[in-house]
């Protein structure tokens, strides 16, 4: 059985959804990453689209890669007559890419509407641009645009474009589902009928409109197709395309499919948040494999079995796609969750049974007051500390003040008043900020400084506030939840209060007293 070529197209097609926007930097650092993966084709752009594009072809060659080899996008001539001039084929011959794709009409739909040509210029514009390509001393593929449905509505004329560019010397055709509107079934028949048509290497391209390209890609490998495109996290245009992350285990774990590139999965988790972070994209943290919720478990019926054996209610081990096994406490924890949390957490409980059940009640009550732990897991750290009586009282807040005043100019300004108390010493301070809960978090800083100097690399990262009871209107409760940092760790702490400043102050006094715990 022939070994899968891996396409990655996330800094072409997946820097077209919306939100997406990176550097040349931060493309160069991704395609760094994808090479280390092992990934065999990197898509790097559209040179003849925009500078960018052109200037990462530039810098790109001065990468020394050690896997991947960089591909250049872009479409077929736009007139049979001009492919010697044609400014779209020039720019991709000057990216001095060894690879190039380029896309073609398959569906006559389209190639009648929105080219205006017939049969015959659309086949010879598809021949003459591959064969041009080719000539230059490129390795081409073609992207059949639209062919699923193109294919569906005269398969004849889908398939008669494909062996136009073969033909034309492409060495590798690519069904592209470019609507994402194909389900399986389909693409698995098409696919196979194709390939017995076309007498060269078949690829899948799928978009997730459908919600199925994943399953529409997987469909393709089965049929036949022995080059698979994709991106990292499936980011792409409108609903995003087929995602590499779910694909690529799915292939190599469940069919016990090879690859060019021996890959090393224990590292996908890890490129999939490296990608995020460059992208700056908060993760999908329900993501198959490589989501932080992907081995995560709330249920105290479900924890207590993952105890005794995980492939209760895991598909596979966590480790294999570098991720890890995560339980939640929540108001639907049981014992098992405390008992699982502790002694991740480095904690001894006592024996007996009694405290883990007086525990979760107290927890369950907290979650009826609108607590929430899965997302603030050193909040309950401090909690289970301070239960067993191993957390110190570091400092109290005595008195606290938040001023916010504006004007019909759109001048502003907070600030807040504390009073805190550390061993008996009262430290009485104050601080501006932008918006009070800047001026409170830097009143608190200011305020503890001279006490605990390793606070002085903590900073704050993320403030969410979610309303409870919205039914309530504006004196429904708040729940906070913040996540700080210093130079080499995170943390997560919460707090709830019908007064957001009050909830702040309760999430800050956790991140603060949890850093000081650990230090």
């Amino acid at each position: 059985m022939k070994k899968l070529e891996l396409f990655d197209t996330t800094l072409r097609d997946g820097t077209q959804g919306e939100g997406v926007n990176i550097s040349i930097h931060d493309k160069l650092e991704i395609t760094k990453r994808l090479d280390e993966f092992g990934i065999n084709i990197i898509e790097g752009g559209w040179p003849g689209s925009n500078p960018k594009d052109e200037e990462y072809f530039e810098i790109v060659q001065n990468l020394k890669l050690k896997n991947s080899k960089i591909c250049a996008f872009g479409s077929t001539a736009r007139y049979p007559d001009r492919i010697e001039s044609d400014n779209n084929l020039l720019k991709l011959v000057a990216s001095n890419a060894p690879i190039i794709t380029i896309f073609g009409k398959t569906w006559r739909f389209h190639s009648e509407k929105t080219l205006g040509l017939t049969d015959e210029q659309n086949e010879e514009l598809i021949y003459k641009s591959v064969k041009f390509l080719v000539e230059k001393g490129r390795r081409v593929i073609f992207d059949a645009e639209h062919f699923y449905d193109g294919y569906k509505d005269d398969a004849n004329f889908a398939i008669k474009m494909c062996k136009a560019a073969v033909k034309g010397g492409a060495d590798t055709i690519v069904l592209c589902d470019t609507n994402g509107g194909s389900l399986p079934h389909e693409v698995y028949d098409i696919t196979e009928n194709t390939l017995k048509q076309i007498e060269i290497p078949i690829g899948i391209h799928a978009h997730n409109d459908g919600g199925v390209a994943v399953a529409n890609s997987i469909a393709a490998v089965q049929a036949g197709a022995t080059h698979v495109q994709g991106t990292m996290n499936g980011v792409g245009e409108r609903c995003g395309n087929a995602d590499l992350c779910t694909i690529i285990p799915n292939l190599i774990l469940k069919m016990k499919r090879e690859t060019v590139f021996d890959l090393n999965l224990t590292n996908l988790t890890s490129l999939s948040n490296f990608v995020y972070e460059m992208m700056n994209v908060s993760p999908n943290t329900r993501a198959p494999f490589v989501g932080k919720s992907a081995f995560a478990h709330k249920g105290g019926i479900h924890v207590s079995s993952v105890l005794k054996d995980s492939r209760m209610y895991e598909h596979l081990e966590p480790n294999a796609v570098g991720n890890i096994q995560r339980v939640i406490v929540s108001d639907l924890s049981g014992q098992s969750n405390i008992r699982y949390k502790a002694a991740k957490l480095g904690i001894e409980l006592p024996e007996d049974q009694e405290f883990n059940k007086k525990f979760v009640h107290f927890l369950k009550e907290l979650e009826y007051k609108g607590f929430q732990f899965d997302g603030a897991e050193a909040s309950f750290e401090l909690l289970l500390r301070n239960e067993l009586s191993e957390l110190p009282t570091y400092f109290n807040v005595t008195y606290a003040k938040v001023n916010v005043m504006f004007d019909d100019k759109g001048s502003e300004y907070s600030e807040a008043v504390l009073k805190v108390e550390v061993n008996g010493e009262v430290e009485h301070t104050a601080a501006e900020g932008h918006g009070p809960v800047n001026a409170l978090d830097k009143a608190l800083h200011k305020a503890l400084r001279r006490f605990y100097s390793e606070l002085d690399d903590v900073h704050l990262i993320d403030y969410k506030v979610r309303v409870l009871g919205e039914g309530d209107g504006t004196a429904a409760k708040v729940r906070v939840l913040i996540e700080s940092g210093d130079k080499n760790n995170t943390w997560s702490t919460v707090g709830v209060s019908e007064n957001i400043i009050q909830a702040s102050l309760q999430a800050l006094t956790d991140s603060i007293n949890y850093r000081l715990f650990k230090s």
